[in-house]
């Protein structure tokens, strides 16, 4: 039994000094009940509300000034006419628009008032609880204000049939065209080095950025295969339509696609072996894509650490704008911040890389 115990020792002070099994250990579950409790959450916070009234009186303003109040909303905007309603939703600067009609306080009394909510409804989930809480805010104001009868109609903005595809199906492109570039590219240098071949890479004339190059090229042209397959199960399988330009989802999608190969060449240059290479590319970055790149849970409604967390996950920026592109319909000009993002990163990634790649074996 001393011997056994002494086994026991032995093991406790090999794992005490191996800091990463330390960090596995005790670290990782930390990790993951932090971010797992803080990410994975069904509730809005400060969602974005722009009012139309064009009554301006009691029973208006007291409705307002309770969702201004509330700490679920934020009043960003005030709407001159019903023609700006559409507009706020295009320049994504509402989330949710609160329309009364005329002459609110008069007709609230006869039963004749109403309210209309137009919600964005590209995530059908975040829509139907956007909705809800703001029916009952409303409810409550004209409660306690003991007012009379309202109809509220709520209006279902760019996803009338709330199809959850809408929502999910821009969420996979990001997280399958991230996972397997990286994954792809992030074993090619890695498997020069253990099958001994990088001997010969290293003293051919080639200079180090195009034996990086030349590692990216076909795997960027088996990616676009792969989008191409992508959209196309999308579009006549799942009936996501493209409401708006295919080039701009194209090339969108090629910079993700560039993105991910630099951040797989950048893992390839680093680690030692291909098992270690698969490992950072695909567990190391299945989680973060998936609950903090906005594919399942609004980014808004995460703590602000890990919303600044979020914005150096490259396909966070190219689900957000896959989304405005696909199901809103817009254009170059709303996601130009996203392709400046994405090329910032590109561009980051390959220089990294270039500057990690020894041109000397140890």
């Amino acid at each position: 039994m001393k011997q056994f115990w002494a086994f026991v020792k032995i093991e406790f002070f090999h794992i005490f000094r191996d800091r990463r099994t330390m960090l596995i250990l005790l670290g990782m579950p930390v990790l993951q009940i932090m971010l797992f409790g803080f990410a994975i959450t069904t509730e809005i916070n400060h969602s974005r509300v722009a009012v139309l009234d064009p009554s301006k009186d009691a029973a208006t303003t007291r409705i307002t000034e309770r969702i201004e109040g509330n700490r679920f909303f934020s009043v960003v905007r005030e709407l001159v006419s019903a023609s700006e309603v559409e507009t706020v939703f295009r320049r994504d600067e509402a989330d949710i628009v609160v329309a009364f009609t005329p002459q609110f306080d008069e007709n609230l009394r006869t039963g004749e008032a109403g309210v209309q909510l137009v919600v964005d409804a590209t995530d059908p989930n975040t829509g139907n609880v956007t909705a809800g809480y703001m029916q009952g805010i409303i409810g409550q104001a004209l409660q306690d204000g003991q007012e009379g009868n309202l109809t509220v109609q709520t209006h279902l903005l760019f996803n009338p049939q709330m199809k959850s595809a809408y929502n999910f199906v821009p969420g996979v492109m990001g997280l399958i065209l991230m996972l397997i570039c990286a994954m792809m590219t992030a074993i090619s240098i890695v498997r020069e080095k253990e099958t001994g071949t990088m001997e010969v890479l290293l003293v051919s004339p080639i200079r180090p950025i195009f034996i990086i190059l030349a590692k990216a090229v076909p795997y960027l042209l088996l990616s676009c295969v792969n989008l191409v397959t992508i959209l196309l199960l999308s579009v006549y399988v799942l009936h996501v339509p493209v409401a708006g330009s295919l080039w701009v989802v194209g090339l969108l999608s090629l910079l993700l696609i560039t993105v991910a190969l630099s951040l797989g060449l950048l893992i390839s240059c680093v680690v030692g072996n291909q098992v270690a290479a698969m490992l950072v590319s695909g567990m190391g970055l299945m989680m973060p894509v998936m609950l903090l790149s906005g594919m399942i849970f609004p980014v808004e409604s995460m703590p602000l650490v890990l919303q600044w967390i979020s914005d150096i996950i490259p396909a966070r920026w190219y689900i957000q704008a896959v989304r405005k592109v696909m199901i809103e319909g817009l254009g170059f000009g709303a996601v130009w911040r996203e392709v400046l993002v994405l090329s910032g990163m590109a561009m980051l990634l390959v220089a990294l890389s270039l500057k990690k790649f020894k041109v000397r074996l140890e």
